[in-house]
């Protein structure tokens, strides 16, 4: 008894019942125009379908009055978004079509019932002649006003499972289409990336700038020695220099993460990347083939930021040495290599954060990253694929 009445004190369970009664009201005006048409909304709606913003502003009512707690959140079940495609303005054909008809069940369902209980009372007490069969007979019953409860149970009782089936069918026919989707999880997967990059870089670099520092000045205080504490001086000076430099390129990641997914960089730019590094005293050789343009938007965007990240693992542990970068697109996969000497100390294989990063980026999009030393050089290998995101 009481799971069957825990549904009605959600607040959720009048508002789907509000969105399933508001089309009859238009459904009505048209009766009173002409009920000898009825059907004549249902062929209305297959036009009023195709347009575009009708799928935005079905969206937004199944939002508001539907999937209240959706509202606003990236991975809503319910788009509320214009119609992109035909399939998308034909889906929401479907979804009127049947939207008016649960309307239908449901006016029928919310004032005959009432109606029914109303000619029960009525009709026990003998007044009036009640236009239910079953109640005309030779003379009232007493009991039937015991039965009136009952149409007024059975009308709330199927007030739930109809929002649950309208809940369900908007999901099916106003839920996301497979680019929307692609598109938060893209949107999505880049803040995760971004987030733990930036803590990441604040804990290797920043984090432990501090720590020299904090040890560096410590030891001066306790030494005692004009010499050694120059020396200190100067090693938290060139600490603090580097954990700026850290910190601004931190900076420019928050920068940059505001901004649209769809505007930031993608290889097509990778010059810009290669013309800093050249700026910086590298000797860089590139050589990108295949059509670069027509690399899906993801792929591109991660391949940058992996060009990117290998490029300032070069300089920061390397120096301005000479670069070799391969990009290339080959049948289904786009391949990226970054190859270098070996020169100064060598990069963290398994710590480092930058290679880390790369690793990550290329596992979101199912591709690997390789990076070690090979013949006296150190190379980063990716491998994305292009046949999943096309």
């Amino acid at each position: 008894m009481f799971r069957f009445l825990r549904p009605l004190g959600r607040s959720v369970t009048y508002t789907r019942w509000l969105h399933l009664s508001m089309p009859v009201a238009v459904y009505g005006i048209w009766l009173f125009i002409d009920m000898e048409k009825p059907y004549v909304p249902f062929l209305a709606l297959l036009l009023i379908g195709l347009i575009p913003a009708v799928r935005l502003a079905e969206g937004i009512q199944v939002q508001l009055l539907v999937v209240p707690k959706e509202r606003g959140r990236h991975d809503a079940t319910v788009s509320a978004a214009p119609s992109a495609s035909w399939g998308e303005r034909w889906r929401t054909v479907m979804w009127l079509e049947i939207r008016l008809a649960l309307a239908l069940v449901t006016m029928v369902i919310s004032v005959w019932l009432p109606i029914v209980a109303y000619e029960l009372v009525s009709a026990s007490m003998g007044h009036g002649t009640s236009d239910l069969p079953v109640l005309r007979g030779p003379a009232p019953h007493w009991w039937w006003s015991a039965l009136a409860p009952l149409p007024v149970l059975l009308m709330l009782g199927c007030v739930a499972p109809l929002g649950e089936l309208d809940a369900a069918i908007a999901r099916r026919l106003l839920g996301p289409s497979k680019e929307e989707r692609l598109t938060a999880l893209e949107e999505r997967t880049e803040r995760l990336l971004e987030r733990n990059r930036i803590a990441r870089e604040i804990h290797d670099s920043i984090g432990h700038a501090l720590t020299v520092a904090v040890v560096q000045a410590g030891a001066a205080r306790a030494a005692g020695d004009p010499a050694f504490t120059a020396r200190a001086l100067a090693a938290i000076e060139e600490t603090g220099r580097a954990a700026l430099d850290d910190l601004e390129r931190v900076l420019l990641v928050l920068r940059e993460s505001g901004g649209p997914v769809g505007q930031r960089p993608t290889l097509d730019e990778a010059d810009r990347l290669l013309e800093s590094a050249r700026a910086s005293g590298a000797k860089v050789e590139s050589e990108l083939s295949g059509p670069l343009a027509l690399v899906p938007g993801p792929v591109s965007r991660e391949g940058y930021r992996i060009l990117q990240e290998a490029l300032t693992n070069v300089l920061r542990h390397s120096g301005p040495v000479p670069v070799r970068v391969r990009i290339a697109v080959l049948g289904e996969r786009l391949e990226l290599d970054v190859t270098n000497p070996l020169a100064g100390s060598m990069p963290k294989v398994q710590g480092g954060s930058g290679l880390r990063g790369i690793r990550e980026r290329a596992a979101l999009l199912g591709g690997e990253a390789r990076s070690g030393p090979q013949e006296g050089e150190w190379r980063v290998r990716v491998r994305l694929p292009l046949d999943g995101l096309r």
